[in-house]
């Protein structure tokens, strides 16, 4: 198993860790259920997204929800703009930056909410496997093509239809605008600060964003390629 440790320092000493663990035969993240009982902003049918393609009455709670709940419960009653050093330990390095409490949540619900199980935010399981973070904009579009790319590829392997004109990237970033707002409106109900749907608020920035930005930040990074276009595969 491989481990993404994030450690958050705050201005008066206080420190949190939170560890998951990726399970590589299975693919899924380790230590992201909640350790407390479900409260009821975590009911599948709460603000349930409109776009959720899940049966309410097969599956009592949302996923996404489920597992931000130990998140949520850590951070309530702290303010967005409240100072701390995070420290992500991964993969034998350590990526470290002082920031605010809601962008530093921010980056770890974008790791978590990848693999929570909810079916619009799992076609970012790859990009939360190799997590990057504090990845600007620029390299999140960048990560995100590549990852889709790769996706048509083994679709077209297998002899699947497959997207090489970016229509379905565009597709999963506009269902997770509808999901981040759903979401941000359960935070409501179970925070007492704004930290969390801040949190929720930044990664929505994102998806609101990227979709937008695809094709002219994708068309200034053509020169970088510029060897592929002279590289004969024949030889």
């Amino acid at each position: 198993m491989k481990t993404i440790e994030y450690k958050f320092m705050f201005k008066d000493g206080r420190e949190k860790i939170f560890k998951f663990q990726w399970d590589n035969d299975k693919f899924e993240l380790v230590g992201i259920k909640p350790t407390t009982r479900l409260p009821i902003w975590t009911d599948l049918d709460f603000n349930k997204c409109p776009n959720c393609p899940l049966d309410s009455e097969k599956i009592k709670s949302c996923p996404m929800a489920v597992a931000l709940v130990d998140l949520v419960k850590y951070f309530d009653g702290m303010k967005s703009f409240e100072k701390v050093y995070l420290e992500v330990e991964m993969d034998g390095k350590k990526i470290s930056q002082e920031t605010t409490v809601q962008k530093a949540l921010s980056v770890m619900m974008g790791l978590v909410s990848a693999v929570s199980g909810c079916p619009h935010t799992s076609f970012f399981k790859p990009m939360a496997y190799f997590h990057l973070p504090f990845a600007d904009k620029e390299n999140t579009i960048y990560r995100a093509t590549s990852m889709y790319l790769l996706a048509q590829y083994f679709l077209a392997k297998d002899g699947k239809d497959f997207d090489k004109e970016l229509k379905g990237l565009n597709k999963i970033y506009k269902n997770m605008t509808i999901v981040n707002t759903s979401v941000a409106e359960r935070l409501r109900e179970a925070s007492r600060t704004d930290s969390s749907i801040n949190a929720i608020v930044t990664l929505d920035i994102y998806a609101k964003t990227v979709p937008i930005h695809i094709d002219s930040s994708l068309s200034t990074l053509k020169n970088l390629f510029d060897s592929y276009f002279i590289y004969d595969i024949s030889d």
